[in-house]
Parts: structure tokens; C-alpha cells; sequence
């Protein structure tokens, strides 16, 4: 194992809770790490996952799951927002439509250390329109700058959006333009802008990550007419060729971020290249996924000995060596046996040890294939 990640195992395994006191990370590691993001996704981007992550890129900026305002101010706050700084740089989302809430959400934020707070405007689920947050704030540019500004005013912490380019009939040009200038008025320090529409009648969450269009000729856009406003390309990004694509000058104007969601859950191994081909590192933090789950072992040490369900951990690992031989049984042995109450690393390495044996018989089956 290289000693420097040996070292973040350590950090890691510490699990320090917060720092109080002093940021943790600056407003410029933020902006640095925002070239490449994994996005906030519910019941998926929890500390374990960032965790996880991590291990497999030093650079990305990481996102928690989204976090409503009234779970922040009243709810068990160590359960929601705790995390270990070996995470950083970890951005904040927050749910909510009220600047007083989200400004007294937002310090509470700052308190534990994250590096940025993200104010939820695309989410379309109906809960959140239900809560008149999300998706449907799309509709309300000059509340989304009230919130904006509540929070810069209330911590010293980059403030940043995430939003679609519009919502239902909305037109897209006019809409994201609209909320954009809102958001600039307010002092935001980034838009990461999902590249379709969320239609809020008659698509359902699901449907509303694939369904609407692609629009990436509006986020360029976008940038174009605010050049000096950090702006990130989010939806339908699946591979890390086209993130680097989307990077890309085009027609003379550049991207400031890109933004991976379930394509980095799904198969994380993927982000073992975005240190040195988004970020410009010599070597990726491991050399493949074997390396990554061999340093991530401390980790998962530290949180069975705390009580952590070895599935709540692994179940973030399953996309590992997707398209590999033997990735069909890692998944299975670690579906049927890591929820049992005894389950410890002896369970994960057996899986991995699937992975290697049925990467062994591929490969000496390709040698007598050569040699016949």
C-alpha cells in the first residue's frame, strides 16, 4: 500500500467527527476539486460511499445526500451531517425554500466542516414539491436568489445551485437565464446545471433522469454569456471520455466542471482515472479495484468495531469489476452474506476471491485458446 494512502486509511479509520472551529478545506480546494464531481444522490452518496470514493480519487469534489433544512435544524444532527474530514473536499446539499431556514441550516453546516453548501433546485420528486423545494423552485428565480443570499450572508462558505435548465413548458433559454442572473445578484459561487428539463406532471423521479432531452448546447450557453461564473454539465455522463469531451473548449468557450452521478455509483471503478486524466496527477491514489478495497479494509475495520453493518458498507462496492469475470459472484456473495449480523472482512475478501479465481480460469482459457 503507498504510504501517503496509507496514511488517509488512518485519517480515515480516526472517522473524526467535525472541525468547529477552523474550515477544514478553503473556498479554492472547493472550486479546484468542482472540475470533477460525484452528484448528491438519495440513499446512495452517504458517508460510507464518500468514504469509498475517496479511496479511489484524492481530487473529486464529493456531495452528501440531499438534507432537508428542517431534518438539519431539528433532527439528530450527528447522524445526518457527521462525516470524516479524510473525505474532503464534501459539499452540502440542502433541500428547503426558506432563507431564514436555509441560512440557520447552512451555519450549522459550516459548524461540521463541509467545504460547500448546494442549494437543491432540480430534484423533481413529488415530496420535494410537496415541500416547495427542488425542481419546482425553477419557477421561482427570485425566491432561489432570497436563498441564496440568506446563505452567503450566514457563512463564509462557497454557496452553489444545482438546478435543470427548466421546468414543463418552461422555456429553457429563459428559465436558466433567469434563475441564473437571480442566483449572480445573490453572490452564488457556482450553477451546476442538469442538462434537461424536469417535466413535474406526468414523469415520474425515475423517468426524469432519462426521458427529457439532453441539452448540453444550453449549459455552453449559459457559460458563454456568463464567463466569469463558475458553471458545471451535469446528466447523461457516463464515461469518463466524455467528461473530459465536455471539458473541451467548444467554440471558444470552456466548462468550468463536469458532474457524474449514478454511472460513478454503478461502476466506481470508472473514478480511478479522474486524478490523472481530469486532474493531471501522475498516478491514480490505487493501481485497480483490488488495490482500492485493500485500502478501504482500515475503514471497514474502524466502522465494524463501531457497530456499522458490514452490508451498509459494502453495498456501495457491489459496482466494483463490472464487466469483469466473476463480477456476478462478488455481487452475489456479498448480497447473501454481508447482511448477516456476524459479517466482517473474511466476507468481502471471499467475494473479492471470486473476482480473482474466475479472472484466472478467463485467463488460462485465453492461453490454451493462443496456444491451440
Amino acid at each position: 500500500m503507498h504510504a501517503p494512502f496509507a496514511k488517509q486509511n488512518e485519517e480515515i479509520a480516526d472517522a473524526t467527527q467535525h472541525c468547529a472551529t477552523q474550515p477544514c478545506v478553503t473556498a479554492q480546494d472547493v472550486a479546484r476539486a468542482a472540475r470533477f464531481s460525484v452528484a448528491p444522490m438519495m440513499d446512495w452518496t452517504d458517508r460510507h460511499c464518500r468514504a469509498f470514493h475517496r479511496v479511489l480519487s484524492r481530487r473529486a469534489l464529493l456531495y452528501t445526500e440531499m438534507v432537508t433544512t428542517g431534518a438539519v435544524i431539528h433532527g439528530p444532527r450527528e447522524r445526518l451531517l457527521g462525516f470524516s474530514q479524510a473525505e474532503q473536499p464534501v459539499a452540502v446539499q440542502l433541500g428547503g425554500s426558506d432563507p431564514g431556514e436555509l441560512a440557520r441550516a447552512a451555519r450549522i453546516c459550516a459548524d461540521y466542516g463541509y467545504g460547500a453548501v448546494n442549494l437543491n433546485v432540480g430534484c423533481p420528486s413529488d415530496r420535494v414539491q410537496d415541500g416547495r423545494f427542488g425542481a419546482c423552485l425553477m419557477r421561482e428565480p427570485a425566491l432561489v436568489g432570497d436563498c441564496v443570499a440568506a446563505m452567503k450572508a450566514a457563512v463564509s462558505l462557497p454557496v452553489t445551485v444545482k438546478c435543470r435548465i427548466g421546468v414543463d413548458d418552461q422555456d429553457p433559454g429563459e428559465a436558466l437565464d433567469a434563475l441564473t442572473l437571480a442566483c449572480r445578484q445573490a453572490g452564488v459561487d457556482e450553477i451546476v446545471v442538469h442538462a434537461r428539463k424536469a417535466w413535474l406532471q406526468g414523469l415520474s423521479p425515475k423517468e426524469n433522469r432519462d426521458v427529457p432531452p439532453l441539452d448540453y448546447a444550453r449549459v455552453f450557453a449559459l457559460k458563454a454569456d456568463n464567463p466569469d461564473l463558475p458553471v458545471s454539465i451535469n446528466g447523461g455522463i457516463r464515461a469518463i471520455d466524455t467528461a473530459r469531451a465536455l471539458l473541451a473548449p467548444h467554440d471558444g468557450v470552456t466548462l468550468d466542471g463536469v458532474m457524474l452521478g449514478r454511472a460513478a455509483y454503478q461502476d466506481p471503478e470508472l473514478l480511478l482515472r479522474v486524478d490523472t486524466e481530469i486532474f493531471g496527477e501522475a498516478a491514480p491514489p490505487v493501481a485497480d479495484a483490488f488495490a482500492a478495497i485493500e485500502a478501504f479494509e482500515p475503514y471497514i475495520a474502524h466502522q465494524l468495531e463501531e457497530g456499522v453493518r458490514l452490508a451498509s458498507i459494502t453495498r456501495h462496492m457491489l459496482g466494483l469489476f463490472a464487466g469483469k469475470p466473476g463480477a456476478r459472484l462478488f455481487r452475489r456473495h456479498l448480497s447473501t452474506h454481508a447482511v448477516a449480523p456476524d459479517a466482517g472482512l473474511d466476507t468481502l475478501r471471499e467475494a473479492v476471491d471470486h473476482v480473482r479465481m474466475a479472472m484466472a480460469v478467463a485467463m488460462a482459457r485465453r492461453v490454451e485458446e493462443d496456444v491451440a
